[in-house]
């Protein structure tokens, strides 16, 4: 069985904007290149025309995901948020216990991660480690760096 991508309605909507954007733009741009390429003769010897359909494959490989992942994904609402225990959607603030240092991320489906913006996966060491946590509670996240302890301070809106 295909596992359910799980998305903020933010999450939903870089998605209808990526799909929406490969659609109407990117589309249209490898489809001139590929004419392009095609007007300089030989197509078993034209790099240009071997990398626009490389391209092409990719573009439209990119669009069957995202309108998979669109069409099966469960949308995580402000309203099923509870802010009593940390959840996709939740906004939290940990303490690292070794190094005495506040952490503020949110929770997100793994389509959502972006760890440069503290958008951490719920399917990530840490992630999976505070999922259905509550405020004071201790965890422990075996990375591959190492055990890492935090402490949930804060559920925050």
């Amino acid at each position: 069985m295909e596992k359910q991508t799980v998305l903020t309605n933010e999450g939903l909507a870089k998605l209808n904007e990526e799909l929406t954007q490969l659609r109407t733009v990117t589309r249209k741009e490898v489809a001139e290149r590929l004419k392009i390429a095609r007007g300089y003769g030989d197509l078993s010897e034209n790099s240009e025309y071997d990398e626009a359909k490389n391209e092409q494959a990719k573009v439209e490989a990119r669009i069957l995901e995202l309108e998979t992942i669109i069409t099966k994904a469960k949308v995580v609402s402000r309203s099923d948020i509870n802010s009593n225990a940390v959840g996709i959607g939740s906004h939290v603030l940990l303490l690292d216990t070794e190094y005495n240092e506040e952490m503020d991320v949110f929770l997100v489906g793994s389509s959502e991660s972006d760890p440069d913006g503290n958008r951490i996966s719920n399917e990530s060491p840490i992630g999976e480690a505070i999922l259905g946590r509550k405020v004071g509670d201790t965890v422990e996240a075996v990375t591959p760096s190492g055990t890492l302890k935090f402490k949930i301070l804060k559920i925050l809106e």
